[in-house]
C-alpha cells in the first residue's frame, strides 16, 4: 500500500470526531458509548493487527494517551490534540509492528561520573527539560493530572538510559491487559530461575557496567564498593495501547540536608543527593567502557563459555545486600568455571587427566589457570570456605569488608578473563576449554 493510501479511515475519523465532542467528565462508561463501539468496529475491520478480541481496554488507553477531551481535567484541557491529529496517531499505532521502550534508571549515590555511551545505553546527567521529554510528560499529565513529575529534583542525579526496540507480536488488547490473555492452565506459582529483577536490556547494561573496577575506584569500600545503586527502573513505552505507570517520586532516592552560612549571619538548609565518593581515576578510565568494548562483551555472551548463568549472578550480586551479595559473587565464579563433571565422574572428558582431584581443587586450578597466578586460587579457596561455613551451619565470624570486596573483585576478574578468552579464537566446547584450564592451573597451584 502506498503512503498516500494509508491513514485513518472515514469510519475512524467519524467515530473519533464524535468522541472528541463529548463534554467532561464524559459518559460513566465510555466503553459502551455508541461512538466508541463504532471506533472498535472500524479498528477490527480496517486493521489485521486489531486481533480477535474487541480492543476496548486498548482503545480506552490509547484515547486517553492522545488527549480525549472529556477525560482531561480543567487544568489539563489544553493538552488535548485535535481529533484529526489524534486519529492519525491511532492509525499509526494500529499499523505499528514494533515499539520503542525507554528505560530510565536512576544511578542513586553516583558521584562525578563521566558521560559515556556503549551500544544503545548511555550514562550521564540529564537536564530537567531532557527528563521531561524522555518521560513524555504531556502524555503523563493527560493520564495523571494530579501527579507532578519533579524533573528539577530528578536532574540532580546521574542516569542510565537504555532504549530498545521490541516487536509487537500481540494484539492491542493483549498489550493493554495481559492478564486477560494468560494461560490459566499453566503453573502460576512456578519460578523462572533466570528471570531478572529488571528488564533484560537494563540488566545487560548493568552487567556491562559491572565489568568496570568499581571496587578499585571506591574510596569508602567499608560503606559500599559500588559506585551507584539502582532502586528502580521506570519504563516509557511508545505503544499507546500500554498505559504508562506513574513515575516514582524523587524521595525514593538518597538525599541529605546540607547546611551552610548565607554570608549574613544566618544559615541555609538545602537537600542534596547523597554520594559515594570515587577515586579520580573513574573520570579517565570509565570512558574506556565504550561502543567497542560493548561489542566485544555482547559477542562473548554468545560463546559457549556463557551458557551458564554468569551474567545472572554478577548482576544479582550487585542488586543484593549482605550475605546474599557475597554468595552471588562466589556463585558467579562457580557458574563461570564449574562443571557438572566435577561432581559426576561419568560426565568427564576422557581421558580424565586429574583423577582423585576434589571439585574445590579443580576450581582452584581453573581460577589459577585462567588468571595466571596462584594468589587468585588462594582467594577462591578462602571465599569458598566462608561460603561453605555459612551454608553448612559451621561457626563463623562476620564476613569482613576485605572478604566482601575480594569476592566482588575475583568474580569480576574471572568474568573479564572469560570475555577475553572468547576473543582468542573459536571455542567448540566449554568442557574442553575448562579441562585445558585445569591442565594449565595444576602446575601453578
Amino acid at each position: 500500500m502506498s503512503e498516500a493510501a494509508t491513514g485513518p479511515s472515514g469510519a475512524m475519523i467519524s467515530a473519533m470526531s464524535e468522541l472528541w465532542r463529548l463534554h467532561p467528565p464524559g459518559p460513566e462508561n465510555i466503553l459502551v458509548h455508541p461512538a466508541f463501539e463504532r471506533l472498535c468496529q472500524a479498528c477490527r475491520e480496517g486493521y489485521p493487527t486489531a486481533g480477535k478480541m474487541r480492543p476496548g481496554f486498548a482503545l480506552s488507553a490509547a484515547l486517553r494517551a492522545l488527549g480525549l477531551p472529556c477525560s482531561l481535567r480543567k487544568e489539563t484541557a489544553h493538552l488535548g490534540l485535535p481529533f484529526e491529529e489524534a486519529a492519525k496517531g491511532l492509525d499509526a499505532a494500529m499499523r505499528a509492528t514494533s515499539a520503542k521502550r525507554l528505560h530510565l534508571v536512576p544511578l542513586d549515590l553516583a558521584a562525578g561520573l563521566p558521560s559515556i555511551a556503549f551500544g544503545p545505553p548511555k550514562v550521564g546527567r540529564l537536564t530537567a527539560e531532557e527528563l521531561r521529554i524522555l518521560v513524555d510528560e504531556t502524555r503523563l499529565k493527560r493520564l495523571y493530572p494530579r501527579q507532578d513529575f519533579d524533573a528539577e529534583r530528578f536532574s540532580e542525579f546521574h542516569w542510565l538510559v537504555v532504549e530498545e526496540t521490541v516487536a509487537l507480536d500481540q494484539e492491542p488488547e493483549a498489550r493493554a491487559v495481559p492478564v486477560l490473555f494468560m494461560d490459566l492452565s499453566q503453573d502460576l506459582g512456578q519460578i523462572e530461575p533466570h528471570k531478572g529483577r529488571f528488564p533484560g536490556a537494563v540488566e545487560d547494561a548493568l552487567f556491562f557496567l559491572l565489568l568496570a573496577p568499581w571496587e578499585s575506584w571506591s574510596t569508602m569500600a567499608e560503606v559500599d564498593w559500588r559506585g551507584f545503586r539502582v532502586p528502580w527502573v521506570y519504563t516509557v513505552d511508545s505503544d499507546i495501547f500500554v498505559r504508562l505507570n506513574t513515575p516514582p517520586s524523587p524521595d525514593t532516592l538518597s538525599w541529605a540536608p546540607r547546611i551552610y552560612d548565607d554570608g549574613y549571619g544566618g544559615t541555609i538548609e538545602e537537600e542534596w543527593p547523597v554520594e559515594l565518593c570515587l577515586d579520580d581515576d573513574v573520570a579517565t578510565e570509565l570512558p574506556g567502557w565504550d561502543h567497542g568494548r560493548w561489542a566485544i562483551v555482547e559477542q562473548a555472551k554468545q560463546s559457549v563459555l556463557f551458557d551458564t548463568p554468569i551474567t545472572h549472578f554478577l548482576v544479582r550480586a550487585f542488586l543484593a545486600d549482605g550475605v546474599d551479595e557475597f554468595l552471588a559473587h562466589v556463585t558467579a565464579i562457580e557458574a563461570a568455571l564449574g562443571l557438572r563433571a566435577d561432581y559426576q565422574k561419568n560426565f568427564r572428558v576422557a581421558p580424565d587427566r586429574h583423577k582423585g582431584m576434589s571439585p574445590t581443587k579443580r576450581m582452584r586450578a581453573r581460577v589459577a589457570g585462567l588468571l595466571g597466578d596462584r594468589r587468585y586460587a588462594d582467594q577462591y579457596e578462602q571465599l569458598f570456605d566462608v561460603r561453605s561455613a555459612f551454608l553448612h551451619g559451621r561457626a563463623m565470624t562476620a564476613i569482613s569488608t576485605k572478604e566482601r570486596v575480594m569476592a566482588r573483585s575475583l568474580a569480576r576478574e574471572v568474568v573479564g578473563a572469560l570475555i577475553l578468552a572468547t576473543q582468542a579464537g573459536p571455542i567448540s566446547s566449554r568442557e574442553v576449554f575448562l579441562d585445558d584450564l585445569l591442565d594449565k592451573g595444576v602446575p601453578i597451584i
